[in-house]
C-alpha cells in the first residue's frame, strides 16, 4: 500500500509539474520520464526534484493552501541546514586503518554532528509548528524517516567485501 501511495505521489509531483516543462508526465513511461530528467542540467534537476519532493510532502501532509509558501520557505531551509550539518562530517574512511586516537576523534566528531543534527531538528521543529499543528510535524519527521529508509534500500551499500552477501539478500 505504501508503495503505491508513493508511487502516486511521485506521479502527482510529476502531473503538477508538467504545465512549466511542456512533458505529460502521466502519460510518460517510467523509462521515458528517467530519460527527460537524465537530460535535464543539474540545476534543472536538482530544481525540478525539490518541487516534486515539496509537492509529496505538502499532499501527505494537507498543508492548507494558505500555508503553503510559509511551510515551503522554512522545509527548505530545514533541509539546506541539516545538509550543511552533515557535511561537517566525512563518513568516508576506513575505521581499522585509523589510530586509536584518531578513532576516538572521529567519533566524537560523529556524536557532535549527531547532536547538531538533533538541535537543528528541534529548532526547525518549532519553527513549523507555527505554521502547521505539531502532529504534522510528527507526521513529516515520520515520513522523512520512511523516504530515508526507501532511498538506502535503492543505493549501493558498503565496499566491495560486502557485495556478495548484497547479490544474495534480495
Amino acid at each position: 500500500m505504501k508503495k503505491i501511495l508513493f508511487t502516486l505521489l511521485i506521479i502527482y509531483g510529476f502531473g503538477l509539474n508538467a504545465q512549466r516543462t511542456d512533458y505529460d508526465w502521466k502519460k510518460m513511461d517510467p523509462k521515458q520520464r528517467k530519460e527527460v530528467i537524465n537530460n535535464l542540467s543539474p540545476e534543472e534537476r536538482k530544481a525540478l526534484l525539490t518541487k516534486f519532493r515539496n509537492n509529496m510532502v505538502m499532499e501527505n501532509l494537507n498543508i492548507d493552501p494558505s500555508d503553503k509558501t510559509e511551510f515551503t520557505e522554512i522545509y527548505n531551509e530545514y533541509l539546506e541546514s541539516q545538509k550543511q550539518i552533515k557535511s561537517q562530517f566525512n563518513s568516508n574512511f576506513n575505521p581499522e586503518t585509523l589510530s586509536d586516537d584518531e578513532a576516538k576523534a572521529k567519533l566524537q566528531q560523529s556524536f557532535d554532528v549527531g547532536q547538531k543534527l538533533l538541535d537543528n531538528r528541534k529548532k526547525y521543529a518549532d519553527k513549523m509548528q507555527q505554521v502547521i499543528p505539531c502532529q504534522k510535524v510528527l507526521k513529516l519527521f515520520q515520513s522523512e524517516g520512511m523516504m530515508r529508509d526507501k532511498m538506502n534500500e535503492r543505493k549501493p551499500h558498503g565496499n566491495k567485501n560486502d557485495a556478495p552477501r548484497q547479490r544474495q539478500n534480495p
